[in-house]
């Protein structure tokens, strides 16, 4: 058995956004022809994905946004806002997405495997409770967390959250929330224009929002530096016991929709930094799925290296 368990369904291709929009299914094709070839693929534990329950999106959406979704889907392509699109088989794609990034939990939580990946789409972090926006229906992130807390005993939850865009859907869902640390790093001002550093939580939550925005043009060592000075000291303050990544990789140098410079060793270094911190702090539990990467060779090449140090 893997170390690293990897989740990932074609139903995720069907999530069908029309010619031209940059969150296409292929992203996730040319993710999985690229890890096809590679030695870290034929390692890795393949956990089955399931569609998620309605009861666990509820837990961060209201139902009557789920329905809307569910039915604005039902009508064939069209778009939600300028950004996000839905298709026929986009309700099921981000059913299953939720879905796996659940069953990822479950199998660490069950010692199956000591960490996951879950290749999905749509991604989540910009989903708030009842608005879609950014490419995101539902928040992955949020509910799985949430799930997390609720189904499996788990207290404390940090999510890092290296998207080249601030993860507005998840800040909000836990901002007066003192058993979840959310952190990004991301570039700023940048869409969707929020995450500013003076915005650190309300209320039982004050503190435990972390918001580094950052001006283009950092790479590498830049990233690390706010690892290892702010972000690291941070979570063993907090003392996580589950970790999540939204594992956005468009802060890649070559990204199309951000000006950042991180390169596929950088990803490689941060996901050193968040496994660390997990044999610190949560038995060696964490769970990433992924978010952004617009250019499909930079993707492929960062995920690669993402589940090389996460087997290590």
């Amino acid at each position: 058995m893997s170390k690293t368990g990897f989740i990932y369904d074609d139903s995720f291709l069907y999530h069908k956004t029309g010619p031209g929009h940059p969150e296409r299914p292929e992203r996730l094709q040319r993710l999985m022809d690229y890890l096809n070839g590679s030695e870290v693929f034929a390692s890795l534990t393949r956990l089955q994905p399931k569609e998620a329950e309605l009861d666990w999106i509820e837990e961060i959406h209201l139902r009557s946004y789920i329905e809307t979704i569910q039915g604005a889907c039902k009508s064939g392509l069209q778009f939600l806002d300028a950004d996000t699109v839905v298709s026929e088989d986009s309700y099921r794609a981000t059913l299953l997405a939720v879905g796996s990034t659940v069953e990822a939990c479950n199998a660490v939580m069950n010692s199956e495997v000591e960490n996951a990946f879950c290749a999905v789409r749509p991604p989540g972090h910009h989903a708030e409770r009842s608005r879609a926006m950014g490419f995101c229906l539902f928040n992955n992130v949020a509910i799985a967390a949430r799930y997390l807390q609720k189904h499996c005993g788990i207290e404390k939850v940090c999510i890092i959250d290296w998207d080249v865009h601030h993860g507005n859907g998840t800040q909000n869902a836990f901002y007066d929330d003192a058993t979840v640390f959310y952190v990004s790093i991301h570039q700023y001002p940048w869409f969707p224009g929020t995450g500013k550093s003076e915005d650190r939580g309300m209320g039982e939550g004050e503190g435990t929002t972390l918001n580094l925005p950052s001006t283009a043009g950092l790479g590498d060592q830049e990233y690390l530096k706010m690892f290892e000075k702010q972000i690291m000291p941070s979570v063993r303050d907090f003392n996580p016991d589950f970790i999540l990544i939204s594992a956005g990789f468009d802060a890649h140098r070559d990204d199309p929709l951000a000006s950042m410079q991180v390169t596929e060793d950088g990803f490689a270094h941060l996901t050193e930094a968040v496994k660390s911190l997990a044999k610190e702090c949560s038995e060696g539990r964490f769970v990433s799925l992924l978010e952004g990467g617009y250019n499909l060779n930079a993707m492929a090449k960062s995920v690669e290296k993402h589940l090389l140090k996460m087997q290590e």
